[in-house]
């Protein structure tokens, strides 16, 4: 394991610990988001003209609340339903959806600190400089500053952000759940890189789906992977 990234990953949960108060502030924080964040992640995404004037209120991803209690996930018919409307809104239409070609068996094994933080898996994306990586800052306002053609998927559930645009890096990375089936979000990401001139291939890597692509010195990657609980979970990196 690389120190930096369990370093990361124990300061990171004294800062949750430390910004806990008494029962009282707890008890009301409970139903709060971080009005910042939940503004940005509201804000129309500005790559898709046609979303200039259309209200996400409804369909923003969902983050920790101020008390650091994750989001639950609403995995019944009609939210898994929403959610794919508003993917298909944001590449243009359902006609517009592309498949993604079907995954190829990758030689390379995932390090098995890339599991235990958002920074150890943004280390292990390919384009990735490993020093900006030693960067990154854990906050859930970088879920609200990815690159708009790479988004959360949408009413996805923020787990962790992270990130850093310190000295000419431009880094995100955020882990988040959806109810929407594997394939579905692999089409979604494979549709929005080609949209904005990204190749992009697909590999299976360690039991994950993995989505890369690279273009004048920007980089993305998506790490996909069924839950046992039927959720998908996704790890999102950006670089450059």
């Amino acid at each position: 394991m690389r120190p930096w990234s369990y370093q990361c990953f124990v300061l990171a949960g004294c800062a949750l610990l430390s910004a806990c108060g008494g029962a009282g502030e707890s008890a009301r924080a409970s139903n709060e988001e971080d009005p910042a964040v939940t503004a940005a992640l509201n804000q129309p995404i500005s790559y898709d003209p046609d979303l200039s004037t259309m209200n996400r209120a409804n369909s923003a991803a969902k983050l920790p609340v101020q008390d650091g209690s994750l989001p639950t996930v609403d995995s019944g018919t009609d939210a898994i339903e929403a959610a794919r409307v508003e993917a298909q809104r944001l590449v243009g239409g359902a006609s517009n959806m592309r498949k993604a070609p079907e995954p190829q068996e990758l030689a390379d094994e995932l390090p098995l600190e890339a599991t235990l933080t958002a920074g150890a898996r943004a280390a292990a994306a390919p384009g990735i400089d490993g020093a900006c990586v030693e960067q990154v800052s854990y906050t859930m306002q970088w879920a609200a500053k990815m690159p708009p053609a790479f988004p959360v998927y949408p009413r996805g559930a923020v787990q962790e952000a992270a990130g850093t645009d310190q000295n000419e890096c431009a880094l995100r990375v955020v882990n988040f759940v959806t109810p929407v089936p594997l394939d579905e979000v692999m089409d979604f990401y494979f549709t929005r890189a080609r949209n904005a001139g990204f190749p992009a291939s697909h590999g299976l890597q360690g039991g994950d789906n993995v989505l890369t692509g690279s273009k004048g010195g920007r980089s993305f990657a998506v790490y996909a992977r069924e839950l046992p609980s039927g959720l998908v979970e996704v790890d999102l990196v950006t670089g450059g």
